[in-house]
């Protein structure tokens, strides 16, 4: 197999974005998040006529090499606002993830990359999860804001998650362990615990080293 995709859905505060980055910086591959939405956000205020040669471009030069050049978000970035669908935005971003999964191996974070990615045989799937306690420690942490702010923090953004998973997979489950290949507790393996099991996953399904 020439290259493959790992997706990964995270509950907030579980550390499954530093998960991410770390399993993409050990197998020598991308990590992508918040790069895809920018750059979904960026075509699709491009005409429809002139997206179509930005997207011939995108396709010929290659889609990772752009997303590479825009800046990549480490800390955690909290959904505070009521969930609103945007379905051609989405639609931009699914495409992008497509063409990602045919061009380059790589970690994508959220935007229900494993619906998108449902049918293909190249793709790993994994949901990281994590007790209550355990993510509001790291979010207090992480963003250096008291308990209760955690705890908002937390129900605000999964619920935004759960809402958009819901929208864009037609009523599908976003903490539906059937989604995925994988779930783990982050807090009782750990981050390294969570990579090795996952690379585990990777050379059983896909024989990747």
């Amino acid at each position: 197999m020439e290259n493959y995709i790992i997706t990964v859905a995270r509950g907030f505060g579980t550390g499954g974005k530093q998960i991410s980055l770390k399993l993409a910086e050990k197998l020598g591959i991308q990590c992508y998040e918040n790069r895809i939405p920018y750059l979904a956000s960026k075509l699709s205020g491009i005409d429809e006529t002139e997206f179509m040669l930005v997207d011939e471009k995108l396709k010929s030069s290659g889609i990772g090499r752009k997303l590479k050049e825009l800046p990549m978000q480490i800390l955690p970035h909290p959904q505070t606002e009521r969930f609103k669908s945007e379905d051609r935005l989405f639609d931009y971003q699914a495409e992008i993830i497509r063409q990602l999964s045919e061009t380059e191996s790589c970690v994508i974070v959220g935007k229900c990359a494993d619906y998108i990615l449902k049918d293909r045989k190249n793709v790993i799937s994994v949901y990281i999860e994590a007790p209550r306690d355990y993510c509001v420690q790291r979010i207090m942490k992480r963003m250096h804001c008291g308990e209760f702010q955690a705890h908002a923090l937390i129900s605000q953004t999964d619920q935004y998650r759960a809402e958009y998973y819901k929208y864009y997979t037609h009523g599908n489950s976003w903490t539906r362990p059937e989604n995925y290949d994988m779930v783990l507790n982050s807090a009782r393996l750990g981050e390294d615990g969570c990579i090795h099991m996952i690379q585990a996953c990777l050379k059983e399904r896909l024989g990747v080293e």
